[in-house]
């Protein structure tokens, strides 16, 4: 096992090249310790290297609804009229510090995705 940080685009395609070659290590053995050593090293490359900004406030709400199968007119007992839902989803109205607060409860959407601009 010789492992080093990735400095660059070559190290980084290389260590990726490895993980094709141990992806099923077991566990606990010399590769699965490899494994986990190199898959930090490709997370923090990534991280610093390839950030993925937040979502759109508006589309995450959208988002959460599709996968809890939450429609409008339910979405309308957590921020109040229904108009105010589709004004809100069509970005013609704001989020106030309430609604961000009862979506984050109820949708479980983190406040600091809400609370960006749109």
């Amino acid at each position: 096992m010789n492992i080093k940080l990735i400095k660059n685009e070559n190290d980084y395609q290389l260590v990726l090249q490895r993980l094709e070659v141990i992806f099923d290590a077991e566990p606990g053995t010399p590769e699965g310790d490899e494994l986990e050593v190199i898959a930090f090293l490709i997370d923090s490359y990534e991280k610093e290297h390839f950030p993925i900004g937040k979502p759109d406030p508006i589309e995450a709400v959208k988002f959460r609804m599709e996968q809890l199968g939450i429609k409008q007119k339910e979405l309308a007992e957590v921020l109040g009229y229904k108009s105010r839902v589709s004004e809100i989803l069509n970005k013609k109205r704001k989020l106030t510090l309430d609604m961000i607060r009862n979506l984050h409860k109820t949708l479980n959407i983190p406040t600091n995705v809400l609370i960006q601009e749109y």
